[in-house]
């Protein structure tokens, strides 16, 4: 048993702390005036938002089944953690800060919602009259819960468990929320620039991207870069439960039961299945061999270009979307290989590059036809949504990176964010949880004692 010390028993006192203060948060009546629901949007948006609740395991999946066996459990759980924390942090203060009242465009008043304070008994939010403002707060709660999960894939294979812990709080406080205000909320300042993202380019992908690269940075190199995925059958998994919890993702976005959710499913599909093949015929192309990982590797980063333009472009012209982000997100993986920076996972080339792609082809194919609270994009005659688009990429961007670095940095004064180079070697499941992955292993009776072998290995009995 490790020694106990004051510091292993602070995350436990804040919890508890939190769950004892929510105990003395009023209880309200139900909003009053049901007449304004839509029965079939609630049942719809209720889907979505257990689709969108799906992609965070998917993600684990994704990310566990690339890295080495030895940080499979670690990595996943890195991921699938954020399911906790998130959905207290949400509750207590994080729906107030990115949907509460605006100061100034810039966050929300995070007494708006505290502790989930009005929420069922206020009236609908603004840009969803037909369902409940709980339900509009909940689908909300699965995009803050994956967005932090995602610099995980960056990160893997030697940042510390603990640490990481403390940078999806900070990381969900003090970025993502101020985003999601700015973005979503009408009185949100690229709200009011007339960016567009409808279902979270800017909020979640370039947020997360960015704040991959600033971890990449800060943690540096690890001592191997050799990769063996553990198990790309969880790589296929993975992709499979991220592609079907994405169309809760977009189409759940149009917050209703109607035409438009149907037409972001439809752009969704499409563009997820041109980047996978373009992925992988591309690497073809170039002289290698079809590869598994790069199908799925692709087929999600057509999902991640086409998030905030699903709802505002047409099915057409999603294919072009997820042609051009796969070539581009394949480029950067290659060039990312030659420069000193260890992206683990490649987040920043796929998620990042792929959501600020999106965010740029919004601006160039978006339509009123598909969606006329929209815009009229480059390519139909216009440049006032092409250059707000720009704009909000550029403030995301230095926005997201700018605080991420702070964030890994701060962390790193307070607790050494990375692993120690014994504890790296031997792995981060047995050094951060006591826990190993054995599967692709042969348990071998040796004289009583089950000896762990390779299953790749050849065993002689």
């Amino acid at each position: 048993m490790e020694k106990f010390s004051l510091s292993r028993l602070l995350p436990f006192t804040i919890l508890a702390l939190v769950a004892i203060l929510a105990m003395f948060i009023p209880s309200l009546p139900n909003f009053a005036d049901t007449s304004k629901y839509n029965s079939a949007d609630i049942a719809w948006v209720i889907v979505a938002a257990s689709l969108v609740f799906l992609m965070t395991p998917g993600l684990s999946f994704f990310y566990g089944g690339m890295v080495n066996r030895k940080n499979v459990i670690s990595t996943m759980i890195k991921s699938f953690v954020a399911t906790g924390i998130i959905s207290v942090l949400w509750v207590a203060v994080g729906f107030s800060l990115s949907f509460g009242t605006s100061n100034g465009g810039f966050i929300g008043d995070p007494s708006s919602f505290f502790f989930f304070k009005n929420v069922n008994s206020s009236a609908p939010w603004s840009l969803a009259p037909t369902i409940p403002l709980l339900l509009f707060a909940l689908f909300q709660m699965k995009f803050a819960i994956i967005t932090p999960a995602l610099v995980v894939g960056a990160v893997a294979e030697r940042i510390r468990f603990t640490s990481y812990l403390a940078f999806i709080v900070l990381f969900s406080l003090f970025v993502y929320a101020p985003i999601a205000h700015w973005t979503w909320h009408p009185d949100g300042m690229l709200f009011k620039m007339g960016v567009l993202d409808f279902a979270g380019g800017t909020v979640v992908h370039i947020s997360a991207g960015c704040a991959a690269l600033a971890g990449a940075i800060v943690l540096k190199r690890r001592k191997s870069k050799e990769v063996q995925p553990a198990n790309v059958p969880y790589v296929i998994l993975g992709t499979g439960l991220l592609w079907f919890g994405w169309f809760g993702f977009n189409a759940g976005s149009a917050l209703a039961a109607n035409d438009l959710a149907t037409s972001a499913f439809a752009t969704t599909n499409t563009a997820s299945a041109v980047a996978g093949l373009a992925w992988m015929l591309f690497d073809y192309a170039r002289g290698k061999k079809p590869s598994v990982l790069g199908f799925c590797i692709g087929a999600v980063v057509g999902l991640v270009a086409i998030t905030p333009a699903a709802g505002y472009v047409a099915i057409p012209q999603s294919a072009i979307i997820g042609l051009i982000a796969a070539i581009i997100s394949n480029l950067a993986v290659y060039w990312k290989e030659k420069s000193g920076i260890d992206d683990t996972l490649d987040v920043f080339p796929c998620h990042g590059l792929g959501g600020m792609v999106g965010m740029i082809l919004t601006g160039i194919f978006a339509t009123k036809n598909v969606n006329a609270a929209g815009g009229i994009g480059l390519w139909y005659g216009e440049t006032a949504l092409f250059i707000s688009q720009l704009k909000g990429l550029a403030i995301v961007v230095a926005y997201s990176f700018t605080v991420s670095l702070v964030i890994f940095k701060v962390i790193d004064l307070l607790n050494p964010i990375r692993v120690s180079q014994g504890e790296e070697e031997k792995g981060l499941d047995e050094t951060q949880h006591g826990e190993k992955y054995v599967q692709g292993t042969l348990l071998i009776d040796h004289n009583g004692s089950l000896v762990e072998k390779d299953s790749a290995e050849t065993v002689v009995l």
